[in-house]
């Protein structure tokens, strides 16, 4: 099963402004980071699973890219 990923790129694509889409990706590592996951304390660190994006937003992601195939 394919995790998808989200980066600050997306998050302006989908039409957040860009320093809301870094506060999230922020908020986001910080949320990985307290769930044990000490990958996400680093500095160069730009994607998060889309669960926590969910968790911090409401949106639900779900990866269009494999489809039935």
């Amino acid at each position: 099963m394919k995790k998808l990923l989200i980066n600050y790129e997306d998050l302006v694509a989908l039409g957040f402004k860009p320093n809301q889409a870094r506060t999230i990706i922020r908020n986001a590592k910080k949320l990985m980071a307290k769930k044990g996951y000490p990958f996400y304390n680093g500095k160069r660190v730009g994607s998060v699973p889309a669960y926590a994006v969910s968790e911090i937003t409401g949106l639900s992601f779900s990866d269009k890219t494999e489809g039935g195939n």
